[in-house]
């Protein structure tokens, strides 16, 4: 939802051109006009152009910001196979969870899908639903899993949380040298929380942090 995603398309050469036309006017801040643009593509069913119409309801660009239309879309788009539509829409049930019964329900179904496309972020977002025992029984060994798999893969938020886990969590067995290996790849790519924890770390634990 921070960014908005150019996507390479197989579709034919007419809406191709107005796909492209509409990525265009979004580029150069002609929001209103991608937006129609988008809608159009959307309502003749094209996934991509659902998912564009969801981001844009959902961040205020090209019509009011409106996030029971963004959830709209975005479920047609994910339907369809979307992987970042299945993950924004996630999110976005994971945000109204607290005034929604079944919100935290349908964010834990969408993580899932994400997970399934592929989406190394969806990873540390299911963790905390489970971390938290939201839309799901409270499991902190399937949260710390899936924090890992997020790690390994280079979601420098799991590699934070997962150092956090593994110097001070509860339940966890602590390993100080796993913590610090985890913060300092969420620090070499720009994951300034992580430098806190470190320092943390290597006050507590000097021996770590000497190599």
């Amino acid at each position: 939802m921070k960014k908005f995603i150019l996507f390479i398309m197989a579709i034919s050469s007419l809406f191709a051109s107005d796909f492209d036309k509409a990525v265009e006017d979004y580029n150069k801040g002609s929001y209103i006009q991608a937006f129609n643009t988008f809608y159009l593509l959307a309502k003749n069913g094209d996934a991509q152009a659902q998912y564009n119409v969801g981001m844009m309801y959902a961040n205020g660009k090209g019509s009011e910001k409106d996030i029971p239309q963004a959830i709209q879309w975005y479920e047609k788009a994910a339907k369809q196979g979307n992987t970042p539509a299945q993950y924004n829409l996630a999110q976005l049930y994971h945000t109204i969870g607290e005034s929604d019964a079944h919100a935290y329900e349908k964010a834990k179904y969408w993580y899932e899908k994400a997970v399934e496309g592929g989406m190394m972020q969806a990873y540390n977002n299911l963790a905390a639903l489970y971390m938290d025992g939201k839309g799901v029984a409270k499991d902190r060994k399937k949260a710390f899993e899936l924090l890992k798999k997020a790690a390994q893969l280079g979601d420098a938020n799991a590699q934070v949380n997962v150092g956090v886990m593994y110097a001070w969590g509860e339940g966890v067995v602590h390993d100080k040298m796993k913590a610090y290996e985890n913060f300092r790849k969420a620090l070499q790519v720009g994951k300034s929380e992580a430098s806190e924890h470190l320092e943390r770390l290597c006050k507590e634990s000097a021996w770590v942090c000497q190599n």
